[in-house]
């Protein structure tokens, strides 16, 4: 990266951190510009510099969050949705130290960004980015274990659902429980105390 492209994002993630901020306090349509240009402690004509509107900046932020979100994750998401067909049902288990592990460090290490992009899912358009995500990864999953397509929203909505409940509750207590602890208790919900409850991603 030039010295040109460090600027613009730096820049870029300023202002990002800065959306972030004010969405803590309010909702996306009371934003200004001058408010988001204050917070990153830039000038209004590097705010046009970057964007054209904060829509723009919405949009972009929503993709700094999904990237450092996926950046915890030992996989290649490309390659790992290309080859779900071809994937043991035992390697889609969501519900492991695999995938749990990261994603509650990342919950940890980002308390105040998770819980602002949980307040604020529908400004940050990340209905959008469940959709896609049930397209390309859910619903090719839960069709590997043989459920029919008329009940898979809500099977994965099950499960989605209990996690981020969960998440919730833990980011009451300030995320003091630990990782393992927190990855332990959700598997032990799921599969049962013993591990013998069989669910679609059972190990």
């Amino acid at each position: 990266m030039n010295k040109s492209e460090s600027k613009y994002f730096n820049t870029a993630v300023k202002m990002d951190m800065a959306l972030i901020s004010l969405l803590k306090k309010k909702s996306f349509e009371y934003i200004t510009i001058k408010e988001l240009c204050d917070t990153a402690g830039v000038n209004r004509s590097t705010f046009y510099l970057h964007y054209e509107t904060i829509g723009d900046l919405l949009t972009e932020t929503t993709s700094f969050l999904i990237d450092r979100f996926v950046s915890y994750f030992d996989i290649d998401s490309t390659n790992f949705v290309r080859n779900i067909p071809q994937c043991e049902p035992s390697e889609l288990n969501f519900i492991s130290d695999k995938y749990l592990s990261p994603y509650l460090t990342y919950i940890k290490e980002n308390k105040e960004v998770f819980s602002t992009a949980l307040n604020n899912g529908k400004s940050l358009g990340f209905e959008k980015v469940y959709n896609r995500m049930f397209e390309h990864i859910f619903n090719p999953i839960l069709e590997k274990f043989n459920y029919p397509a008329s009940v898979r929203k809500y099977v994965i909505m099950y499960y989605l659902n209990g996690v981020t409940a969960f998440v919730s509750e833990w980011l009451k207590d300030n995320c003091e429980k630990s990782v393992s602890d927190i990855s332990h208790i959700i598997k032990d919900c799921i599969f049962g105390l013993d591990g013998s409850i069989k669910t679609p991603f059972s190990k």
